[in-house]
């Protein structure tokens, strides 16, 4: 069954250009991470939204594996200040219950 994380993230609209410039040029390279499925980072579209980090993984194993990898260290050191952010994030994680998709033409 597929392990789905959201990361819900408040970032202060004046801090919004730099959050996304650091998951542009992340170091971590989740995507070679065993067990990781994909991932999406999705722009709020009203400032009051927060931010979601919405990764999938084929267990929640490999997610453990990946937050104590030195990866996952590597790419949350030097976290931007606290007045980045409009609040405290929220982690959400699920398993996948049911999955639909549009075939391809």
């Amino acid at each position: 069954m597929m392990y789905v994380v959201a990361n819900r993230v408040p970032v202060a609209p004046e801090w919004a250009a730099e959050f996304e410039a650091r998951f542009r040029r992340r170091s971590g390279q989740v995507e070679h991470q065993p067990g990781f499925v994909s991932m999406e980072v999705m722009r709020p579209k009203s400032p009051d939204a927060p931010w979601i980090v919405l990764t999938r993984w084929e267990s929640e194993e490999a997610f453990r594996n990946w937050v104590g990898s030195d990866d996952f260290k590597e790419a949350h050191r030097n976290p931007l200040p606290k007045e980045a952010f409009n609040g405290e994030g929220r982690l959400e994680q699920h398993e996948v219950l049911i999955s639909a998709y549009r075939e391809a033409p």
